[in-house]
């Protein structure tokens, strides 16, 4: 399928969208995350391991200080202030180039970050939580993640239900898009991700990545897959660290349904995995820049 082509207006960045695909890796800094909580929480590590996230080929850093699990506990805007901007300030500093998100749904947290360095708010409520990160993002003129999400992380997962996924997450999404626009927030600078895990029974998230393309009508689109609960039901890996394999396949479905950006814990292995499937693509869908 072939894949749109953009460009997604990061404050001073304009990061081309479509020519190949963009890894986002995933940097938490939080004691308790599903899959990797408490490797990164304190501040030598977390700066190491966005040295190795950078020195893998991560296009993007998304750096997050609250987890989002089913079931995570709330925590306050100063300890995500604490434990996110030290490392935002460490790879802007070591980094001119990076670029780097910010996960959270909290303004001042998001202001911390976008004034430590930060280009990206990525924000599971899709504006909604915080009524000052709309009024922030058009101001500062961030590049916005849009997720949809069904319910609170505390009982998202709770007996999740929709009368069509497909169709109600595409309306929410576009009506979100609509939202950010009509407050100041530039079309060229929002992304939105379905969500994958957040609000989703297993079925819902496999009609969801096998109707990708109903969703890149309306906007660029990142997804979310590594290492979530569907593929270690799919795979019987309760462990999240052994589904690199079944994450890799989603992730090469999705990309075969037309996404741009692939936020994900295995770098290394799933900018390999773009290498090939972007250069499969070449003639067919856009040309690359002959480096692959």
């Amino acid at each position: 399928m072939k894949r749109t082509c953009a460009h997604w207006k990061c404050r001073h960045k304009s990061v081309p969208l479509g020519e190949k695909t963009l890894v986002m890796g995933i940097l938490n800094t939080t004691p308790d995350s599903f899959s990797d909580g408490g490797k990164h929480y304190l501040y030598a590590a977390a700066c190491a391991q966005a040295d190795s996230l950078v020195q893998q080929g991560a296009n993007l850093i998304d750096v997050g200080g609250e987890s989002t699990r089913p079931g995570a506990e709330p925590v306050s805007a100063h300890e995500e202030i604490e434990r996110t901007r030290p490392i935002i300030d460490h790879i802007r500093r070591t980094y001119p180039d990076q670029l780097i998100s910010i996960d959270t749904t909290k303004a001042t947290v998001a202001e911390a970050a976008l004034n430590a360095g930060a280009d990206i708010i990525n924000d599971i409520s899709a504006l909604q939580h915080d009524p000052d990160m709309g009024p922030l993002a058009a101001h500062t003129q961030a590049g916005v993640v849009l997720m949809h999400k069904q319910g609170t992380p505390q009982v998202m997962q709770k007996n999740p239900a929709y009368q069509n996924v497909v169709e109600d997450v595409r309306k929410y999404l576009n009506n979100r898009l609509q939202a950010a626009t009509e407050i100041g927030i530039a079309y060229q600078s929002c992304i939105i991700d379905p969500g994958i895990g957040f609000g989703k029974t297993l079925e819902h998230n496999l009609d969801l990545l096998r109707n990708l393309a109903r969703l890149t009508e309306i906007a660029p689109v990142l997804v979310g897959l590594s290492r979530k609960q569907f593929i270690g039901t799919l795979t019987q890996k309760v462990n999240p660290a052994g589904r690199l394999v079944g994450s890799l396949a989603a992730a090469a479905y999705a990309l075969s349904h037309g996404i741009h950006i692939l936020r994900v814990h295995d770098v290394i292995e799933t900018c390999e995995l773009t290498y090939v499937f972007d250069r499969l693509l070449k003639d067919e869908n856009y040309a690359l820049d002959g480096t692959i």
